[in-house]
């Protein structure tokens, strides 16, 4: 299957929507509720800057870095994940599974994750920090949810493959994009560049959408595919 491509132009997207997150946030988080404009301009912002052109981007810091730089690497895989989430929501929203808000939720948590990343402590001032800081509530909830799911399903004996109809193996398809971020975000946050919860919230997000598509096919009826050793 053909991998998702992140393109310059989102990474951009993805620190706009830093700094404009840190100074709009509010208690309910409501994807809908954010926007690129800015107060008093009625124009849409244009999708390019030309600022990225050398081969540099900014930190919600205004660091100045190299596109492959490791905390751009991590920001366009984390970027990827809620893509893959995504499709796998109106996979799920097809068929009508109840755990689309909490879907919906992730991926606005995904923002947040976004935010944090781009704000490399070596370069943050203390509002930097307060404005983009990660709790560690978001890996409670999924714990919980996980929990739930779990009592419902049927023990796990075999190891299970990318199966069980389109949501299923679509959510599948996210929990590797899923630890890829996770593989991507470990470096910086052992050289204390990034939250430890926010990798803690990545590893616990890849055991509920293992444990969530195992709960899709169940409930539309679709067979897993067990592993089978070839003879």
């Amino acid at each position: 299957m053909a991998s998702f491509i992140v393109k310059p132009a989102h990474l951009r997207c993805i620190v706009r929507a830093v700094r404009l997150i840190s100074e709009h946030r509010t208690k309910t988080i409501l994807c809908s509720d954010r926007s690129y404009s800015t107060e008093g301009d009625n124009r849409g912002p244009k999708i390019y800057t030309k600022t990225g052109d050398k081969g540099f981007s900014s930190t919600f810091t205004g660091e100045r870095r190299p596109k492959e730089d490791q905390i751009f690497e991590a920001l366009g895989n984390t970027d990827e994940l809620s893509s893959a989430i995504g499709l796998a929501r109106e996979f799920c929203l097809d068929k009508g599974h109840t755990f689309i808000d909490q879907l919906d939720k992730i991926q606005c948590i995904l923002q947040d994750v976004g935010s944090n990343i781009a704000t490399p402590q070596s370069s943050a001032r203390e509002s930097h920090t307060k404005r983009t800081k990660f709790t560690p509530q978001p890996i409670a909830d999924l714990e919980s949810w996980i929990d739930t799911f779990t009592e419902e399903l049927p023990p796990l004996t075999s190891f299970i493959l990318p199966s069980g109809g389109k949501s299923s193996a679509s959510l599948h398809f996210a929990r590797t994009v899923c630890r890829r971020a996770e593989r991507s975000v470990a470096p910086i946050v052992r050289s204390g560049e990034v939250d430890p919860d926010v990798a803690r919230f990545l590893n616990r997000l890849s055991d509920y959408l293992f444990t969530v598509a195992r709960y899709a096919a169940m409930k539309e009826g679709s067979k897993e595919k067990i592993y089978k050793r070839p003879e």
